[in-house]
């Protein structure tokens, strides 16, 4: 496909012409139950996928792509994770991760060459922030760098980067080494072209990583020196950008979520209604009936979000200050992603045990979801730590008062009125923490749904899924609200050896 027609051809024909190439290289001309348990994807068949030219939606029109819309990239995340997770994920991150900030943050002169190496020779592109020592404590990262001659000097080390090896630019976090050797407090984002000798990353060790088999991850060590115009510049301070960068990548889980819940969905109908027991199918069972409506109710809401994203979260955007609508996206949709894998495989029984199989394949590829770019439990409690910080400012105690009047609440709260009408502890543990941001999260995620609904979404899939999020959210608040707490005996060794006793 030519960039004239790539710019001229309508999303829907774009979208269309995709799906069918997905359709022939995975069943046709290849056998996606063979290669997904292999690493990488076969050069064939990702050569014919990126022919297509599926990452131009994250490229301005004025650099040949389709203009960075929103819905155009959740569209193609979506058509790839009904197929494929980690191609979606392949795709999340070279636009959430690479393309969009580039777009937004970088010199013009640097934008061109890298759009058009994009769309003429299939490159691809990463995110580097996260560093051996420091997981998540992205704040503390060790990575520096230091201005010379016209070039920033970055020297450090990072790992579990998604396309380790494979990515032909990164983007890199470091803090600025002063002349005492201390670093800045703050972040600093560069663009490295792997290609250019000079800004080679190194990559020391590739890692055995459990499932995403396609993508490759590992450990780079970085020793590069990068021009000055590769800097990237716009937000009022590198963490800010940081945090728009990751509000964004977050708010576009969903698309990624989307067609990989619809797939759960449809095989798991598929295999209840084939699959007879005592002479009816599964779906005659009233619990299989209540665990499929549990993934119906995911796809109801990863609808909701992705209609949501497109609104919200373009590159036109600030997206810094947006943590609680951004994390309740992200944990509570990729919550849901392992959620409808694990029923899947249950539903399926002993074939689901197969190593080939879709849902136990999802299982693995989706768990990772939970943990990148912030485990949900973190992103839990830095939105009950939001909306604490909010209902102090307010001297609200009430739950259910101050959602009925938040912004990303109000609509759907009364919903939830005779479960959320307590007073709230304002010194949580941790534990609980995690317990409140887990309700608040579904709160905002049923809002969600019922602007969908108001847009003519089914009313029906509407229903349902404020009923399942009632059944979620009221078993979190019997967590949030039980008394006791458990306590870790780390020496348990003594006295606990039921041998001993017998």
């Amino acid at each position: 496909m030519s960039l004239k027609e790539i710019q001229n051809i309508s999303f829907d024909s774009f979208l269309k012409d995709f799906k069918e190439t997905l359709k022939s290289v995975f069943y046709e001309k290849d056998d996606i139950q063979k290669f997904s348990q292999v690493r990488g994807f076969p050069s064939l068949v990702f050569r014919d996928i990126m022919a297509k030219k599926p990452l131009s939606v994250a490229i301005p029109e004025e650099h040949g792509g389709r203009g960075v819309k929103v819905k155009e990239c959740l569209g193609v995340l979506e058509a790839a994770s009904y197929e494929s997770l980690p191609l979606s994920l392949t795709f999340g991150i070279n636009i959430a991760l690479f393309l969009e900030p580039v777009a937004k943050y970088a010199k013009e002169e640097v934008k061109a060459p890298i759009f058009n190496r994009f769309l003429e020779e299939r490159n691809m592109g990463g995110l580097m922030i996260t560093e051996p020592s420091f997981g998540s404590d992205a704040l503390s990262m060790e990575t520096s760098n230091t201005y010379a001659d016209g070039k920033y000097h970055i020297q450090g080390y990072k790992h579990w980067q998604g396309l380790t090896g494979l990515a032909d630019y990164w983007l890199i976090t470091s803090r600025k080494k002063g002349a005492d050797g201390k670093l800045a407090r703050d972040i600093d984002f560069f663009i490295a072209d792997n290609q250019d000798p000079e800004q080679r990353v190194i990559v020391e060790e590739y890692y055995n990583n459990a499932g995403l088999y396609a993508i490759p991850y590992g450990n780079n060590r970085l020793d590069l020196k990068v021009p000055e115009n590769q800097k990237l510049e716009g937000g009022s301070t590198g963490i800010k950008l940081m945090l728009d960068l990751l509000h964004r990548s977050r708010m576009q889980f969903p698309g990624m979520a989307m067609g990989f819940i619809k797939r759960m969905m449809d095989e798991a109908i598929e295999h209840c209604h084939n699959r007879i027991v005592g002479g009816k199918n599964l779906l005659a069972l009233d619990k299989v009936k209540e665990q499929i409506a549990n993934i119906q109710s995911a796809f109801t809401v990863c609808s909701a979000m992705c209609a949501r994203s497109s609104e919200t979260s373009g590159i036109d955007k600030e997206l810094a200050t947006c943590q609680v609508e951004a994390n309740s996206m992200k944990s509570v949709i990729t919550d849901m992603m392992q959620a409808a894998a694990q029923t899947l495989v249950q539903l399926s029984g002993s074939s689901g045990y197969k190593e080939e199989n879709i849902g136990a394949r999802g299982i693995m590829d989706s768990r990772a979801f939970m943990i990148f770019e912030g485990s949900n439990e973190m992103l839990y409690t830095q939105i009950s730590e939001a909306v604490m910080k909010l209902m102090k400012r307010k001297k609200m105690t009430n739950l259910f008062e101050f959602l009925n009047q938040y912004d990303l609440t109000a609509k759907s709260s009364d919903f939830f009125k005779e479960t959320l009408s307590f007073n709230l502890n304002m010194d949580l543990p941790q534990r609980k923490m995690v317990d409140l941001g887990k309700i608040i999260g579904r709160v905002v995620s049923a809002n969600f749904v019922i602007d969908l609904g108001f847009k003519g979404f089914r009313s029906d899939l509407v229903s349902e899924c404020i009923t399942s999020l009632k059944h979620e959210i009221t078993a979190s608040v019997s967590s949030l609200t039980f008394q006791e707490s458990t306590t870790l005996i780390t020496d348990y060794r003594q006295g606990s050896s039921w041998l001993e006793f017998s």
